[in-house]
């Protein structure tokens, strides 16, 4: 079993006084010579041994007391996983930690990019009544570099008191865009009592360990003494593999996204030799790309199969399947013009891709393109998806037109060379459904899939209708439509409405997803995720929801995909998006009939999900990444 977790995300004057007047002020000793002319500051740890020091603490004894009962474990984790650029684990608070005002700057490396827009770090004070509340911050490419900016607007959370009688608090700032740059340098801090030395601030000291994100522990620099120990921050930003965050150790990021890929447009799909495909929207002419993932000793190597043109050669394709005949299989953008209310839509196209006959000697290898089929707009389908194969090689799919102009399920069959195509089903918009969602090939050989809408007219929304779950079934030469579940909308305890993403168990069970609208008493409405079975019995199908997000929280929390492996088990992606959760929104992993798995990314980002023969799930991300335009990822059993 999971335990569930949330994955959310959340005018000063500068003071140059020079290094030993503020060392002298800082201990109020006079008589101290040998402290006044040492350009190196005290650590805290060593402030707080000295006699003329400790008066400026609380009372010692007192906090020897405090300090058993609310003593901070050296391994616990209070930076906010906001994961978006670097995290360089938790703090420590007992270790040391080293001056960031008068004077007195520390610099730590991170891995690099940005921009910076957010920085949460822990610090060490000797009261509890005279807080920070600004401090500078640059973003270099060397340490202490870049141009100082002062940041404003706080969050102090007290964690406890150490050992050494120092309050710990944690600092979060949130600010526009400071950077890119590989090193973070704090200076110049502030308090509630004004920039003085009555009140030295100091960075809480953690070497690293614990740490989490690639390049960890930091390397830190304290602008007197030189080489130190890494300090305990984290920072939000644009993009960089440490996006992830709160992840499992059989997580793993397996490709990052370039600018010239542009990112996934779908999921991805296995196939016997473990081999990953997809399609991403950049490619040679930006036009679209599928892709080719292998893993080899290294680890795994994208290859480029083929780059679209545009236009009626096809565009911006939207996923593959694999074939029985070999290749690949896929719906995109293109063909002919003259679909939509205006007739300047392209239709859309079927396609396929193979290798080609000759032996590709200097990879990468690019594939050959084969359009199988041009949708006409008229009565068939357009802008159609492929989706499945039956035993026998023929190709089906669903999409916008058909006779009634709601939606149309087709089936394509290969002949002389040449593909032709045949409309099995033209969804009316009535009970019978409208605008297919998804299909899928169910173990009997009939077609089961969903629609977004039709079905119940009075299904709690004004001129809205909820979806239904349609079974198509081969009948005297043509096929028959039956539906097996039509949705009702409603509040808690509902089915929901628009159903997508079906799957079929070995058992002939179906499970899919709907999303409902509910108004807790008192507290805001929000849309909530429900994961549904359907299951044969004596002729009709009983519907059951599985899980339901909806647990009295204001937040939306809603599915995306569905996968299923061989023992049976679901995986679904899912994620919150409102503001008003958190630092940021948030996307999870959730395996029934487990519960959550931990794997969280920030904003909607989870995308098609797949299980392989050995139960790994893979999927993509349309965000973070190395640069910022999305991942796949695979999770191990």
């Amino acid at each position: 079993m999971h335990s569930k977790q949330q994955f959310c995300k959340s005018p000063s004057a500068t003071v140059a006084v020079m290094a030993a007047l503020a060392i002298a002020i800082v201990f109020a000793v006079a008589a101290v010579p040998a402290v006044a002319q040492n350009a190196v500051p005290p650590a805290a740890r060593q402030a707080a041994t000295d006699p003329a020091f400790a008066a400026r603490l609380a009372d010692q004894a007192a906090a020897q007391k405090a300090s058993k009962a609310r003593r901070v474990a050296p391994s616990r984790r209070a930076l906010p996983q906001y994961g978006n650029l670097y995290d360089n684990g938790p703090y420590n608070g007992n270790t040391d930690a080293w001056e960031i005002n008068f004077g007195f700057s520390t610099s730590d490396s991170f891995t690099g990019g940005g921009p910076v827009t957010g920085l949460h770090f822990v610090y060490w004070d000797a009261s509890p009544s005279d807080l920070l509340t600004t401090v500078d911050i640059s973003i270099g490419a060397t340490s202490f570099g870049g141009t100082p900016q002062t940041l404003t607007g706080v969050t102090n959370t007290f964690l406890g008191m150490n050992l050494f009688g120092y309050f710990l608090y944690q600092a979060d700032y949130s600010f526009s865009g400071i950077g890119p740059g590989s090193y973070v340098t704090l200076s110049n801090a502030c308090t509630t009592s004004g920039c003085s030395v009555s009140n030295p601030i100091y960075w809480d000291e953690n070497s690293g360990v614990g740490c989490t994100s690639q390049g960890c522990p930091s390397t830190a620099y304290e602008n007197n003494l030189g080489s130190i120990p890494s300090e305990s921050f984290s920072l939000d930003g644009g993009g960089g593999p440490q996006c992830i965050y709160d992840q499992p150790p059989h997580f793993k990021i397996i490709h990052d996204f370039t600018d010239q890929e542009a990112g996934p447009s779908s999921g991805v799909t296995v196939d016997r030799a473990g081999s990953l495909y997809g399609s991403a929207g950049g490619g040679d002419y930006g036009q679209g790309l599928i892709y080719k993932l292998v893993q080899n000793a290294g680890g795994w190597v994208l290859n480029r199969l083929y780059s679209f043109t545009g236009g009626s050669s096809g565009e911006l394709p939207d996923g593959v399947i694999i074939g029985p005949y070999g290749g690949l299989y896929g719906g995109a953008y293109g063909g002919i013009q003259g679909c939509g209310s205006d007739g300047s839509y392209y239709c859309g196209l079927a396609y396929n891709l193979r290798p080609r006959p000759n032996a590709c000697r200097t990879p990468p290898c690019s594939w050959t393109e084969t359009t199988l089929y041009e949708f006409s707009g008229n009565s068939d389908a357009w802008d159609a998806g492929v989706s499945t194969f039956d035993q026998a090689g023929n190709l089906y799919g669903i999409g916008n037109g058909g006779a009634y102009g709601q939606g149309a399920v087709y089936q394509l069959t290969p002949s002389h060379g040449g593909w032709t195509e045949k409309i099995l089903y033209s969804f009316t918009g009535g009970s019978d459904g409208k605008y297919p969602a998804s299909l899928l090939m169910g173990k009997d050989g009939n077609l089961y899939g969903t629609t977004y809408q039709g079905g119940d007219p009075k299904c709690g929304f004004p001129n809205y209708s909820c979806g239904t779950v349609f079974r198509l079934a081969p009948s005297g030469g043509g096929w028959t439509e039956n539906v097996i579940h039509t949705f009702a909308g409603g509040g808690q305890g509902g089915d929901g409405f628009g159903p997508w993403a079906l799957v079929q168990d070995s058992s002939g069970n179906l499970y899919g997803l709907t999303t409902h609208w509910v108004c807790p008493p008192g507290l805001d409405c929000a849309y909530f995720g429900i994961v549904f079975e359907l299951s044969p019995s004596y002729g009709k199908w009983q519907f059951t929801v599985l899980y339901d997000t909806a647990r009295g929280e204001t937040c939306s929390d809603t599915f995306h995909d569905l996968a299923i492996d061989s023992a049976g088990n679901l995986y679904v992606t899912g994620g919150i998006y409102e503001p008003s959760c958190g630092p940021g929104s948030w996307g999870y992993v959730l395996e029934l009939p487990d519960g959550p798995l931990g794997v969280g990314f920030p904003v909607d980002i989870f995308a098609d999900l797949t299980v392989d023969a050995s139960g790994n799930v893979y999927g993509t991300t349309s965000g973070c990444g190395e640069y910022d335009k999305g991942t796949v990822w695979k999770l191990s059993p």
